[in-house]
Order: structure tokens, then C-alpha cells, then sequence
């Protein structure tokens, strides 16, 4: 989007034929500093365009299509030239794509993998067995197409897979040894290490998988799986009770050759800097967030909702969110990236941007609650009018009903130029609420006009400059251009509000509702100038913190570190710096109190389940006995997490699956059909619910199927030649790479590629006499169908046995996890509100002690579980019916937007701890209604809860928090008349109770949402 400013009026952007033209404001030119008084104009956004045609494709086209002209017999070759020719362009402009050297590079180290089993040389190096193709699998798990700075985190996680799987394979050879050979209990000894090591070392990769639920981590653990299972059960030591490091020697080599192959691929072949792609997506998301502060504040101004519902500001709003996500991504990658570079400190001002664009985020979406209120309040048609749904025709009327007060087809007044308007008309009558809008925003809209203008010319230039340097670009004038814009706006919004509260209007007797709704609108309006304050607050920040980058990209005063090296300095109390860096209030800073203990770290609903069951329990009159028991009640908590019962219960199949292995009569089974790749597999299929079982497992097998039939295909196709093997290979890991890197399905692609090499780089490995019991499947003559049948088997075992075990041992529904979940988490949000989050700060409390911050970062972590759990209950099967996925996205999505409210309090009330005054006078005067209206909402809290949990459906007659809130805002309203609020209060110091009272407006009507959804 672009912005005009016209000294005679016309403006170069379309507008609305109904718009007329907007008043003259004066405004603050960012790169000159120079104060004008201009009209203020922004531009549409241009067409989406056609590169192909230039936008003449309605002047060449036929009206009817291209299929209905005319075509000759004559003509269908060259018709078929040119779909191929097309064809071609379109595949090679994907291959050029990011998406298509991707796959090109997994294709290559793919390819240079499977040469530890077709080239002798590299063979020997690994000795004598059947796991080389190994390599390979590493190379498609560990795939090229990411960052360096991905590549560098995945390179610790394998080396501490490695180290985690020797460590169990070393102590179960020593406690077998020990056992057999010391104390001749070798029985007892296999019984240790199924239990302890094999059990036990498996449940806890399970419990870090589900634990951290990190892509790469879920990778790293499925390689720990293998290389433990491998050590414990296939290769014999353990059971003989032997010493042989052998086998650990050859993982390792293997693991270091697959690393490197793949490292070298992504290092040296088309390399992708997270670095790069931050900065990237860090100019994609400025533009963004200018583009949705002019479109926010061009429809809050005019007064009408259309704009808002376009699909272009939904497109937006997603794309935002969408950057938003990615940065922060970039961020972590980048990390590994700065660290290697000894640019610590860059990485550090990287991540104080981020930690800035979340807030101008947080800003927009307080300018659109802003806009919402207002949107609502103009389909009521007057003052005092009972707040009932409008019906089609009132809102149609309320959204033709425009603010054509701060417009006029000429006119040269800025803010102290504005007519007066009463709240009442010539006739007596009482004025409708959007008549008194006029009067808000014709004080207010053209400084607002003003600001916007400017905030949007200086985030256009915004942070960086073009590829492929992407240097800092910002200039000096901006800092000191947006201190003259804030301070101008804050002139004009004083001398506004002056106006608006006119003595001889505000003293007038009215009734509550009148006063209500008079400060429901005043609510609306001075949010909405507060958040663009705060905004451009920010953007002051932004420019703050890009200068510092700007300084140590060009200089870098301290120059390169590797303080990171300095492992001493861990054990510091202090550290001089965190990882994540940023101004109090900031995740992860001290000053924010995000103080991190073992039962914050404990799973949600199981904490906030025992504290409303034994909230109270220490006061109830124990005997001693009772009282040992509660004790112990409370000792054994652990094991009633659901992550601990998990990670039991994964041991626990585990051991039984592999007990086999162990005894002498079953062994040799186990080995023939290959019961170690079934034992993976059950400990791939596991997850903590049915749901996400069922979804694993059907895709493993899947997988498994579909590879095994590639593999016979290979195998017959390229009668044992290793150069056609290899060619076959690396069409294989072509297409499936496109599953995993275009279509984002990386578990069925590994999985294929898994099975493949399991069979056919197995069985030219056997054919090569490269295996120590050669007879196997066929020794050098292998059976292909043989060996496929058994990964088959094997696998499906596998699977099976997953399944029955997460069915069996302590079963988890998702959509029971759900539904108590949602519950849950009501629950905790009306306990929130239940302990009056602004009451701290008249007891001079810290914020903490009212509205516990690190509980909101659990809030929203525990909503992005549930919506897990949502995505895992499509799959479970239930004779009820299927599952209402839409209806729990719905209530998901609702309570999402509840939570981004509750954050919009936190802001406000961290924003500065300490009580002015005239804060402190407003928050008494008002503590009887607050106290009412927080009871109220803790009460509907508990209603819905209880509805979802008892599958009841809602009362009739549920109590109603617009009627309290409506008091609340009477109360304010009346503390302006009084001579107190004009002796002591100033505008500031009504920001937070406006936020305060915008905030529960907002659950008022996110709660009859839900209570619509339940019924």
C-alpha cells in the first residue's frame, strides 16, 4: 500500500464514491522532520496482476474460454508443443525454486549414503555387517534441506543420541558380564538389564520424545531406539555375556559418516543461511504490521466493519501470524549460526527485535478489539438503549451510518478548529451512540490520521536493505521525526479529550445507561488512541534496537566472542546475559518474574487438577494416620503425571516385546523375522493418546508397505547391479524428499525410504557376502520377497503391539483429554479473575501476586496441547459417533481469543508497576463494581467448565456480565464529574481501566460464544 499526501485534496488512491474527503491535519514528514498541515490520504492496495498476461488478459481471452475457440485438426500439435513447453518451464522454474534444491540436495547426499553399501572401499570401513545401510538412513532422517543453523543443532542431537545409546549398550554388557560371569546369575542379570536398561532406557527416550515434542528431537530419539535396540537385543553380547565393542564402533562410524554426508551436502550445495531467511521474513512481517495499522485505523475511523471481513485483512491477519511464527523459528536456527560465528551478541539484538515485533503484534490486535467495540456499539441505535442483538436490517443501517463529521468536502481545522457537539440534539432527544462517535473521532481522527501516516512511512523504509547484503537501513532523522510525531499526538489528543468531557455536557443528569454507554464509547476511542501510542512506542524501540544492530554489524566494538565456550561461566550464579534478551516484562528476563520451578515444568492439567481437589486440605482436622497417608499422597505424585505413566507404560511394552530376545528358545524367531525393526517400531507408533497411535501406526505401516513394494520392484529391475541399485536409490529419494520437504509429510516419507533400504540395500549386502551368518533369507542368493515378507511382519508386530498397549496400560483418550482439558483451563481462567487482577497494585503487591505471569505462558502452551489433542481425536474411533472437529476448533479458537485478552491485561498492568495518584483514586472509587464483575466472570467461567465436564447443557437463565460491567463504567464515568478526578486524574491514568474495562467486554461476549456452541 501506498500513502499520498496532497496539499489541494485529490489523492491517487481509489476511495469509496460515499467518502468524502478527509480534513486537514498536521503531521510530521519522517525523513525531513518538518511539520505540515496536509490531507492525509492512503492509496488502495494494488490488483493481484497476472505476470503472464500484464493485466491485458480480458482484451485477449475469449469471453467463452480457451477451450471453446476455434481449433483445427492442424493445430493439435503445436497445442501439444506448447502444454509441453510449458510443462518443461514449469518444472524447471521448480526446480530452481528453494523447494526444488531441497529435494535436489537430499537427493545427492542420499545417493553419496548409499555408497557405504555398494562401494567396497567405503564398505570395509564399517567391517563386517548388515546395518550399513545405516548411512543412508541417517542421510533422508537427517535431511540437507534446512539451515545451517539447523544443521548445526542437529549434529549435538546426534552426537548425544550416540552418547545416550552407548552409555545403555557399555552398562548392560557390564551388568550381564558381571552377573554371568562373577556371579554365575546370568538369569537375573538378562532380567536387570530387560527391565532397567532395555525397559527402562526406551520409556525414557519415550518420555524426552513426548517431553519436548521438537522435530528434530522426535528424529534424534528414533535413532537412540535403533542404536539401543540393536546393542541390547540383535547383536549377542549382552546375552552371552561378552564385552564387545564392536558393534558400538560401527554405529558410531556409521552415525559420523551419515552426519558428515549430509552436513557437506547442506554446507556446500545451494547453503541456507536462517540468518539470511530472518532477515528475509523480518522485512515481510514489518510490511505486513504497516499494512494492517493503516487498514485498522482508516476503518476505525470511518466507522465501518467491511474492511475488517475482506479477505484481504484476513489474508493479512494470517500472513502476519504466519511471519511472526517463521522469525521466531529463524531466531532459534540462527542461534546455532551466531554462535559458531562469534557473533553472540548480534543473536542477542536479533532476538530483542523479535521480542519488539511480538508487541507491535499485540498493538495490532488491541487496535482491532478497539475497532470491534466500536463496530458493536454502532449497531445500538441511541444512548441508553438496551444492548440486544441487532437484527440484518439495524446492522445493515449501523454500517451505512459512516462518521461523516471528520470529513468535509473542505476544511482547513485541525483539532482546536472542531465544532462542538452535545450529547444531545437541538429537539432534546438523546443522540445515537454513533452520533456521539462523531464527536470522539472528530476530535481525534485526524491526529490519529496523522501518526499513522507517519508510523506507516518509517516501517516502509524498515529494516533492511535488498539481498543479498540485507544491510541495516535506517536513518538518523526517523528517531527524532517520530519523538515530534508522538508529541504532537499527544497534544492533540489532550486538547480532544478536553473537548469531549466538556464540564457543562459531563455534569448534565443523565441515567447509568446513558453515562454507560457514553463511557463504553470513551472506552473504545481512548483504547484505541492508547494502543497507537503504545505502538508507536514500539516502533521508537524498533529503530533503538536496529541502530545498536546497524553499529555492531558494521563495527562490532567487542568483536568476535565465543563466550558460549566458556563453560565455567555456566555455573555462575548471574549470567551477564540470557538467550533470550529484552526489556522488563519480556519472556525470559528476570525483571519479568518468569521464574521457572519443578511444578511450573509439571503437565497442566494434573497440577491444576490437584490444587482445586486439595486446594483447601490442609485445614480440614486429620487424624495422624490420614495425615502419613496425604504425605505419601503427595510423594508419589510423580507417577501420576500422564508424561511419567507414558513413559512407564512405553518401558513397559518394551521389555515384554523384546523378552524373546532373551530366552533361548524364542531367540532364534526373534532374529529370523527380524523382531529388532518391529521393536522400533512399536516404539515409533506409541504416543501419549489412542488418537495419535492410530495415526502413526496406520502411516508406518503404510510406509512400510509401499517401500517394501519399491524395493521388489528395484531389485528385480536391476538384477543385482549396483550402479542400477544406486540410480534406483536415487530416484527413490527424489520423490519422497518432495513428500517430505514440498508436502510437509516427513514421517511417511522416512518411513518409506526406511523400509527400502531395509530390504533392497539389505539384500545386496547379503549378496556381497557381507554379513556374518550368510544363509540368511538366501545367503548370497537372497530371496526378495522372503526378506520384504519379514520387514513386512515385523513391522506390523510392531504396530500392533503399540496399539495394544496404548489401549491397554493406562489408555488416553484424546477426546476425553480434551474435554477435561477445556474444562481445566476455564476453570483456571476464572480463578484468575476470581483474585482481581488490579487489586495488587492499590495493595502494593508485586504484579505477580495477582495475575501470575508465567501462568499465562502455561495458558497458552496448555490451548496449543489441546488443539493437539484436537487434531489426534479425528483419529480415535468411537461408537458415539465421530468427533465435532469443528465444534471443538470453534471452542478452541474462542478461548484463544479469551487468552489474547488476558495478555492485553498483562501488558497494561506490567507496563508500569508503580500507582500514580490519580490511578490509585479511580481504582478505589471503583473497587466495589470491579469486585462484582470479577466475581461474575469467575462464576461463568465455572458454569461453562462445568457444562463441557458434565456434558449438561446451560441454564436458560445464566447471569449476564454486561448489566455489571455497565455499572462499572457508570462509576467511571462518574468519577470525571467529580472535582477530584480534575484535580488529581489525568488521561494517562484512566489507560489502564479502559484496557481493564475493553478487556471484559471482550470475554462477555467470547463466554456467550462458547455458551452458543455448547448448546
Amino acid at each position: 500500500m501506498s500513502a499520498d499526501v496532497h496539499e489541494n485534496g485529490t489523492s491517487n488512491g481509489s476511495q469509496c464514491p460515499c467518502r468524502p474527503k478527509l480534513r486537514q491535519a498536521s503531521l510530521i514528514l519522517p525523513k525531513t522532520g518538518q511539520r505540515v498541515r496536509r490531507r492525509v490520504t492512503f492509496g488502495a492496495l494494488p490488483a493481484l496482476a497476472n505476470p503472464n498476461n500484464n493485466g491485458l488478459a480480458g482484451e485477449r481471452t475469449p469471453l467463452l474460454g480457451l477451450r471453446s475457440a476455434h481449433k483445427r485438426p492442424s493445430e493439435t500439435p503445436r497445442l501439444l508443443g506448447e502444454a509441453l513447453w510449458w510443462l518443461i518451464r514449469h518444472a524447471w522454474a521448480f526446480a530452481k525454486s528453494r523447494t526444488g534444491k531441497g529435494i535436489f540436495k537430499c537427493s545427492i547426499a542420499y545417493l553419496l549414503g548409499s555408497l557405504a553399501t555398494f562401494v567396497p572401499a567405503i564398505a570395509t570401513i564399517l567391517g563386517q555387517q548388515d546395518g550399513k545401510h545405516m548411512v543412508a538412513t541417517i542421510t533422508v532422517y537427517f535431511h540437507p534441506a534446512r539451515s545451517q543453523g539447523s544443521m548445526f543443532e542437529a549434529m549435538i542431537l546426534a552426537t548425544l543420541a550416540f552418547a545416550y545409546a552407548a552409555f545403555v549398550g557399555f552398562t548392560s554388557m557390564g551388568i550381564s558380564i558381571v552377573f554371568g560371569r562373577v556371579l554365575d546369575l546370568i538369569v537375573l542379570g538378562h532380567v536387570i538389564v530387560l527391565i532397567i536398561l532395555c525397559g527402562g532406557g526406551l520409556g525414557f527416550v519415550g518420555w524426552i520424545k513426548q517431553r519436548l515434542g521438537h522435530p528434530l528431537v522426535n528424529i534424534s530419539c528414533s535413532l537412540t531406539s535403533l542404536a539401543i535396540i540393536t546393542l541390547v537385543t540383535k547383536e549377542g553380547a549382552v546375552q552371552a555375556a561378552e564385552y564387545s565393542d564392536d558393534k558400538i564402533v560401527q554405529v558410531l562410524k556409521m552415525i559420523v559418516m551419515g552426519v558428515v554426508v549430509t552436513s557437506a551436502v547442506s554446507f556446500l550445495i545451494f547453503p541456507i543461511s536462517a540468518r539470511i531467511d530472518f532477515r528475509e521474513n523480518l522485512i515481510l512481517l514489518t510490511d505486513s504490521l504497516s499494512e494492517l495499522l493503516v487498514k485498522t485505523t482508516q476503518t476505525f475511523l470511518i466507522g465501518s466493519e467491511e474492511e475488517l471481513k475482506t479477505p484481504e485483512y484476513q489474508e493479512a491477519i494470517q500472513r502476519q501470524k504466519s511471519l511472526l511464527a517463521s522469525i521466531e523459528n529463524n531466531l532459534i536456527e540462527a542461534k546455532y549460526e551466531h554462535y559458531v560465528a562469534g557473533t553472540e551478541r548480534q543473536y542477542r539484538l536479533e532476538a530483542r527485535l523479535v521480542d519488539c515485533m511480538q508487541r507491535l503484534a499485540q498493538n495490532i490486535g488491541g487496535l482491532r478489539s478497539a475497532a470491534t467495540t466500536q463496530f458493536l456499539l454502532l449497531a445500538q441505535p441511541g444512548l441508553g438503549s438496551s444492548a440486544e442483538v441487532p437484527s440484518e436490517t439495524d446492522a445493515h443501517m449501523a454500517h451505512h451510518r459512516s462518521l461523516p463529521a471528520i470529513y468535509a468536502a473542505s476544511g482547513n481545522g485541525d483539532t482546536e478548529d472542531a465544532p462542538d457537539l452535545p450529547l444531545q440534539a437541538p429537539d432534546g432527544s438523546l443522540l445515537t451512540t454513533s452520533r456521539v462517535f462523531e464527536e470522539f473521532i472528530d476530535y481525534l481522527g485526524p491526529s490519529m490520521n496523522s501518526l499513522a501516516y507517519t508510523l506507516r512511512e518509517i516501517l516502509d523504509d524498515l529494516p533492511f536493505g535488498p539481498g543479498p547484503e540485507y544491510q541495516v537501513t535506517v536513518d538518523a532523522q526517523y528517531r527524532s521525526s517520530l519523538e515530534d510525531a508522538m508529541t504532537l499526538y499527544g497534544q492533540s489528543r489532550q486538547a480532544a479529550l478536553s473537548k469531549v468531557y466538556d464540564p457543562q455536557e459531563v455534569n448534565k443528569q443523565r441515567s447509568v445507561d446513558v453515562d454507560a454507554d457514553f463511557e463504553e464509547i470513551a472506552v473504545s476511542c481512548g483504547v484505541f488512541s492508547y494502543s497507537l501510542l503504545d505502538f508507536a512506542k514500539e516502533v521508537k524501540l524498533y529503530l533503538e534496537i536496529l541502530d545498536e544492530l546497524k553499529l555492531e554489524i558494521e563495527e562490532r566494538p567487542k568483536g568476535r566472542t565465543w563466550d558460549w565456550l566458556k563453560v565455567w561461566r555456566m555455573f555462575r550464579k548471574h549470567r551477564s546475559a540470557s538467550d533470550y534478551e529484552g526489556r522488563s516484562g519480556s519472556p525470559g528476563s528476570e525483571e519479568s518474574g518468569y521464574f521457572i520451578d519443578r511444578e511450573a515444568e509439571a503437565p497442566m492439567n494434573a497440577r491444576i487438577t490437584s490444587r482445586l481437589t486439595f486446594n483447601n486440605l490442609e485445614t480440614w482436622n486429620l487424624g495422624k494416620k490420614e495425615s502419613h497417608r496425604y504425605r505419601l499422597w503427595k510423594l508419589l505424585a510423580i507417577f501420576r503425571r500422564d508424561d511419567t505413566r507414558f513413559a512407564i507404560k512405553v518401558g513397559a511394552g518394551a521389555a515384554l516385546y523384546a523378552l524373546p530376545a532373551f530366552l533361548p528358545a524364542t531367540r532364534p524367531t526373534y532374529q529370523h523375522f527380524r523382531g529388532e525393526w518391529g521393536l522400533l517400531s512399536y516404539m515409533l507408533v506409541c504416543s501419549m493418546t489412542i488418537g495419535a497411535s492410530n495415526t502413526t501406526g496406520s502411516a508406518r505401516f503404510l510406509g512400510t508397505c509401499l517401500g517394501a513394494f519399491c524395493a521388489i520392484l528395484a531389485w528385480v529391475a536391476s538384477n543385482r547391479n549396483p550402479y542400477a541399485l544406486a540410480a534406483i536409490g536415487w530416484f527413490m529419494s527424489l520423490w519422497t524428499a518432495y513428500v517430505i520437504v514440498a508436502l510437509g509429510k516427513g514421517p511417511m516419507g522416512r518411513f518409506i525410504m526406511l523400509a527400502y533400504n531395509l530390504i533392497a540395500l539389505y539384500a545386496y549386502s547379503l549378496s556381497v557376502k557381507d554379513l556374518e551368518d550368510d544363509d540368511d533369507e538366501g545367503g548370497i542368493s537372497p530371496i526378495i520377497t522372503e526378506i520384504a515378507f519379514h520387514r513386512v511382519v515385523a513391522v506390523l508386530s510392531g504396530c500392533l503391539w503399540g496399539l495394544i498397549i496404548t489401549r491397554l496400560i493406562w489408555p488416553i483418550s484424546a477426546r476425553q483429554k480434551l474435554k477435561d482439558g477445556l474444562s481445566v483451563l476455564w476453570l483456571r481462567m476464572g480463578l484468575i479473575w476470581k483474585r482481581m487482577p488490579l487489586e495488587c497494585r492499590l495493595r502494593g503487591q508485586t504484579v505477580n501476586a495477582c495475575m501470575d505471569l508465567k501462568e499465562e505462558s502455561h495458558l497458552h502452551r496448555f490451548l496449543d496441547q489441546l488443539d493437539g489433542l484436537r487434531a489426534a481425536a479425528t483419529s480415535e474411533i468411537s461408537l458415539r459417533g465421530p468427533f465435532p472437529d469443528a465444534e471443538y476448533k470453534s471452542l478452541l479458537a474462542i478461548t484463544g481469543s479469551m487468552l489474547d485478552a488476558f495478555h492485553a491485561m498483562n501488558v497494561m498492568i506490567l507496563k508500569d508497576p508503580r500507582v500514580s495518584a490519580g490511578e490509585a483514586a479511580i481504582l478505589r472509587s471503583t473497587t466495589a463494581e470491579r469486585a462484582h464483575l470479577c466475581l461474575r466472570i469467575n462464576h461463568l467461567f465455572q458454569v461453562v467448565a462445568s457444562s463441557i465436564k458434565l456434558e449438561y447443557p446451560l441454564t436458560d437463565a445464566l447471569p449476564s456480565i454486561d448489566h455489571t460491567r455497565d455499572r462499572l463504567l457508570a462509576k467511571i464515568f462518574g468519577f470525571r464529574k467529580g472535582e477530584k478526578a480534575r484535580l488529581i486524574a489525568s488521561d494517562e491514568d484512566f489507560a489502564l481501566l479502559y484496557s481493564y474495562a475493553l478487556v471484559t467486554g471482550q470475554l462477555a461476549k467470547g463466554i456467550r460464544d462458547v455458551g452458543t456452541e455448547l448448546e
